[in-house]
């Protein structure tokens, strides 16, 4: 079995050249820290008041779209007008499929400027990456490279600890592994926000979550946390010698041409166009207001929510997935469309999420995707299962991590596929 140490290696040198230097990786860090703390955030202004998202003047939807559905294209200028507002600055938008082609846009680029948001713009994608991850396991469990019902422990015995034995990888990719989620030096979005340029190793969150208890008995629950995909990602390179990063990049975005999805390592910033995101909190002089949040690190992410993408990207790697294009059609396809018949272990209802795609009932139909936050961004795929509808969309969230779903990320979904099955 090849080692994890040749993938590790390739991981730190590419993480060291993103810093400068490996052995000046934490100081550029500190340095980096501290010139954003002096100048404010190198992407825009540090600290906006309160009511800055309504400051600049609402832009008007733009849109482009060759089989439009004047119904679809109706609900889709509503959902996203008004931007900016007190929960969004920016909203990009793609609906494709047999039903009809819609793209859109509304909102700013920032709020200082003013000027539209670019519709190509990157983003981070989140809690996204979670199905290129489970894309990439299933492809290699394809190639024999992975048996879904090994356990974790088996291909990293060093790492997963005899409390965990009985964890598969099948597990690891439908949430119902049982492995709490590791501890973090925070607990507030202020907490994570002096942290924003923190490097965190995965083998080290691994760790930090497998040293306490398990939540539950494997496959008697599920509970959607990142743990599972940190260590799904570790298998990736264990079994393949090679960088988690290069492993998605093979069997995803170079035969499918995603030149605009890539992984930022420990480089907090986004590189090219891309519009800012925003984060609503208690600011240093006590009160309450937003900041530019659009250079941030993302390492405690990595395997389960680090991308950055476009809607366009996204769009194209959706439609290649449902169509057998990127895991082969077939019972490991079926993977992504088989959810454990579980409950969910905080709210005790019936299991939503399969290995990398979620269901969920819209309009009366099923709907399978994705949803992924991060600091000043929501994002999220979705398709029907024949793909006559499928959905992008990015949400310059001003809450991105809330616990409620931000509501113009709503009104997106809700034009595309109808209201949510009671």
């Amino acid at each position: 079995m090849p080692s994890t140490k040749g993938a590790k290696n390739t991981r730190n040198a590419r993480n060291a050249k993103n810093t400068g230097n490996a052995k000046t990786r934490e100081s550029a860090t500190r340095t980096l820290l501290a010139a954003a703390l002096l100048l404010g955030v190198v992407a825009g202004p540090a600290v906006l008041p309160a009511t800055a998202a309504t400051a600049a003047s609402p832009t008007a939807p733009t849109h482009s779209a060759s089989r439009t559905d004047p119904d679809l294209a109706a609900a889709m200028e509503t959902a996203i007008a008004g931007l900016p507002s007190a929960d969004a600055t920016a909203a990009l938008v793609r609906v494709g499929g047999s039903e009809g082609v819609w793209r859109g846009s509304s909102g700013v680029h920032d709020l200082t400027s003013g000027r539209a948001a670019d519709p190509n713009a990157r983003f981070r994608a989140g809690s996204v990456t979670k199905v290129f991850t489970a894309a990439v396991v299933l492809r290699l469990a394809a190639e024999g490279k992975v048996d879904l019902d090994r356990t974790a422990r088996s291909y990293l015995p060093e790492l997963v600890p005899a409390s965990y034995g009985g964890v598969t990888v099948r597990q690891l990719l439908n949430h119902t592994h049982g492995i709490p989620a590791p501890d973090f030096p925070w607990t507030t979005v202020e907490g994570a926000y002096a942290n924003r340029f923190r490097i965190h190793d995965p083998e080290e969150m691994v760790r930090s979550a497998t040293a306490k208890k398990p939540e539950f008995a494997p496959g008697d629950a599920q509970h959607y946390l990142n743990i599972g995909y940190t260590v799904a990602g570790l298998i990736i390179e264990r079994v393949t010698g090679d960088s988690y990063e290069d492993q998605v990049a093979r069997h995803v975005l170079r035969p499918l041409g995603l030149r605009d999805t890539y992984f930022p390592g420990t480089d907090p910033r986004i590189t090219g166009p891309h519009n800012h995101g925003y984060q609503r909190m208690t600011l240093d002089d006590g009160t309450t207001g937003l900041r530019d949040v659009t250079v941030w690190g993302v390492t405690d992410g990595w395997a389960a929510g680090d991308i950055v993408s476009t809607t366009a990207d996204l769009e194209r790697f959706t439609k290649a997935l449902f169509r057998g294009r990127v895991v082969p059609r077939g019972p490991l396809l079926e993977e992504m469309f088989t959810v454990p018949e579980v409950d969910d272990f905080t709210t005790g209802k019936p299991a939503d999420y399969a290995a990398g795609l979620a269901r969920k009932v819209l309009g009366g139909r099923e709907v399978w995707g994705k949803t992924g936050g991060r600091w000043g961004y929501n994002s999220a795929i979705a398709s029907t299962r024949d793909g006559s509808r499928t959905l992008v969309y990015s949400v310059n969230s001003t809450d991105a991590k809330g616990s409620a779903m931000n509501k113009v990320a709503v009104n997106v979904m809700v034009a595309a596929y109808g209201m949510p099955s009671k």
